[in-house]
């Protein structure tokens, strides 16, 4: 079984662009309701499809599978919900575990959260200089839900 376990933060500083070089990422949901998403997702120059199940606490079942990028362009401008999630995503490297930090374009403009992958869900990991307030249980905060409450239209 795959299950992804991880950590989600907001960012209170821009000092991880020293350490990492941003990659594109565009990315669609053809169904985005909590018991079982389906992205579709390009990154440079691979495309993917992916299912997520229901998070419970910091864990949930994920299965990926690589598509050619011009199904997956196709599917992101004509099958998937709208608007299509944009943003670079950098990856920061912190002994043995790996920092990625998504700042959103479009829609979701000013908006930047960092994740970090675990083993376990209580296990230790760094917390850099920059990583703020955890949102992991916030579902505001989960890329399928910024298509239908973009992070622009959030009262502050």
């Amino acid at each position: 079984m795959a299950q992804e376990i991880e950590r989600k933060f907001l960012v209170t500083a821009t000092t991880y662009h020293e350490l990492a070089t941003g990659t594109h990422y565009r990315q669609g949901y053809l169904n985005s309701q909590k018991e079982r998403v389906v992205r579709i997702r390009t990154i440079d120059d691979k495309a993917f499809i992916t299912v997520k199940g229901l998070t419970k606490g910091a864990t949930r079942l994920e299965y990926e599978y690589e598509i050619t990028v011009a199904d997956a362009n196709e599917m992101l401008n004509e099958l998937c919900e709208q608007p299509i999630i944009e943003k670079h995503r950098y990856k920061v490297p912190m002994g043995d575990f790996v920092w990625e930090i998504d700042e959103f374009h479009g829609e979701n403009e000013g908006l930047t959260v960092a994740e970090v992958e675990l083993e376990s869900e209580d296990q230790e990991y760094p917390k850099p200089d920059w990583i703020g307030e955890e949102v992991t249980g916030d579902a505001r905060f989960y890329n399928s839900n910024l298509i239908a409450n973009p992070y622009k239209n959030w009262q502050t």
